[in-house]
């Protein structure tokens, strides 16, 4: 049976994530951990992963876009993504473990706080690529709690019904 890891940037340029999650040393990590794929979207990265692997048994498959990874989230068994809120969001609705991993290159690292509330909360877990390798050797994501969404229909009733607006059946 297939061990998929889904890697997705989204559609930023996030190179250290694809340079660090490409070493031998995590493809060791990730076939101690019974993964046996890696399938990785790119987006604008600069850096084009070798799809070569000297760990036996373990395959490596990279894309810059498509339509929807949808498909790609659901069929993975771990999703490491930016930290981008639709790649997070649609990983966890999707009920999918979640390493998250923060780009430190950025200016303003909003990313860092979306990454913080979601680990405080029991969603995923969290990392720069400089703790990756770490990270995942001592992840245990079955620990991992099921995200439950907002209710903005609850939001959008209270509204309604604080301007006097009556729904017509």
């Amino acid at each position: 049976m297939s061990k998929t890891v889904f890697v997705t940037v989204g559609t930023t340029e996030f190179n250290s994530l694809i340079q660090s999650i490409t070493q031998d040393s995590i493809y060791k990590i990730l076939k101690s951990k019974g993964y046996n794929k890696l399938l990785i979207q790119i987006g604008r990265c600069a850096f084009d992963p070798s799809t070569e692997c000297s760990v036996r048994g373990f395959t490596i498959e990279y894309y810059r876009y498509k339509p929807s990874i949808a498909d790609d989230i659901a069929n993975a068994s771990l999703v490491i993504s930016h930290a981008g809120a639709g790649s997070c969001l649609e990983s966890l609705t999707a009920n999918k473990p979640l390493l998250v991993v923060v780009n430190n290159e950025l200016m303003d690292n909003h990313q860092l706080e979306l990454a913080r509330q979601l680990k405080k909360d029991g969603n995923i877990e969290y990392c720069d690529c400089s703790s990756l390798e770490e990270t995942l050797k001592t992840c245990d994501f079955s620990k991992l709690k099921p995200y439950t969404p907002g209710k903005p229909q609850l939001f959008a009733d209270f509204l309604d019904n604080l301007i006097g607006y009556t729904k017509q059946s």
